[in-house]
């Protein structure tokens, strides 16, 4: 088949990062596909003017790294940043919307560019985003592919959604693992640092301050892909790393004796699963996959939304587990995500395009 991914802006993010596993995997299989993306936006003319009188210099647009970089996949950015035209779309067998605002472009979209899908990666009724847009577009008539079984059944329940195809998100067991180990010596937390309000690291922090109390050699080992900005105040036993290479993000889960998730919204949360196949008990908040993964106290703990207290009172669980208890929690972690692959979720997504793409076949025989 001729499979185009239609993306917003290609990043470090989880989605992409999805995305190209995907599309790197699909083209090994022999699909032929293409992947189209918008630039990273141009400043405002007043920004640049601004920075120009100021002394700081004419702004250029950056270009920003992305999990697309190095795969020798058919990656191509649009002009500037603005909404796909149909000349951009190349003619394919099916085409993948990847964020709301794509879903709105690929509808609109010819029937030679194919079958038309929707691929979900979160519930994307964002403060930030037009929320009337973001719901029209759960109700559009394209084929959905989602990552979670909440997801599965928002869709059906919220948007009448009865047909959306489950291809859970996975992890890399060559990538992410670890052998079997005990507590570090020194009691220590990992989290992922975003500002985004949505990721709760404000909570996150609020959590490690009320537990520096009780453990005043705690560690925290935080990692992003961007730098902090100075508007959190981060504690001095934070050690904070920018866009560590992937055998550096095992080996930081692994220094773990603990993994903290304080979001607020996940679609499915992928630090999560790759932290538990390192052996890393989680404590999360009822958010994404892990309200389907953790079996409270036997592989981590679940607490509400904003829950500092609760979220708190999991991590001491956690770190003052003994030695053996501590090792039965991380293996049974272990376990939760053993049987886990991306190559099994590759196999069901292609056999998604192409249920969606021979379901419609007297349509492409009409156009």
């Amino acid at each position: 088949m001729k499979v185009t991914f239609v993306l917003p802006v290609a990043s470090l993010s989880g989605g992409i990062r999805v995305i190209a596993i995907y599309a790197k995997a699909l083209s090994e299989r022999g699909h032929e596909v293409t992947l189209v993306s918008q630039p990273y936006p141009s400043p405002s003319l007043r920004r640049k003017i601004k920075s120009f009188i100021t002394g700081k210099g004419w702004p250029v647009t950056p270009k920003i790294p992305s999990h697309l970089d190095g795969l020798g996949l058919d990656h191509r950015i649009i002009d500037k940043y603005r909404p796909m035209l149909e000349s951009d779309i190349p003619d394919a067998d099916v085409v993948v919307a990847t964020w709301w605002e794509t879903a709105e472009w690929v509808n609109a979209l010819s029937a030679a560019k194919g079958v038309k899908m929707y691929f979900i990666q979160g519930h994307e009724v964002f403060p930030y985003c037009p929320v009337d847009r973001v719901v029209a577009t759960y109700k559009m008539p394209l084929h959905k592919i989602t990552i979670s079984k909440w997801l599965v059944d928002l869709m059906r329940v919220e948007y009448g959604e009865s047909d959306v195809v489950l291809v859970s998100n996975s992890v890399d067991h060559q990538q992410f693992f670890s052998v079997p180990r005990g507590k570090q010596h020194r009691p220590t937390i990992g989290i992922l640092y975003h500002e985004e309000p949505l990721k709760g690291v404000d909570v996150a922090l609020q959590v490690i301050s009320l537990l520096e109390e009780k453990f005043p050699t705690l560690r925290v080992i935080a990692f992003g892909s961007f730098a902090a900005t100075g508007v959190f105040n981060l504690p001095a036993n934070l050690e904070f790393y920018l866009s560590p290479d992937q055998d550096s993000i095992r080996d930081l889960y692994s220094q773990c004796d603990v993994w903290l998730s304080a979001s607020r919204s996940e679609g499915f949360n992928l630090t999560a699963i790759e932290a538990m196949a390192c052996r890393t008990p989680l404590v999360s908040t009822r958010t994404g996959w892990p309200v389907e993964a953790i079996s409270c106290f036997k592989n981590g703990v679940l607490a509400d939304i904003d829950d500092i207290d609760a979220l708190a009172r999991g991590v001491e669980h956690i770190l003052t587990l003994d030695e053996s208890e501590w090792r039965e929690v991380s293996e049974m972690a272990f376990q939760t995500v053993a049987s886990s692959s991306w190559e099994s979720s590759a196999r069901l997504f292609e056999t998604a395009l192409d249920n969606a793409f021979v379901s419609n076949l007297p349509d492409q025989r009409a156009r």
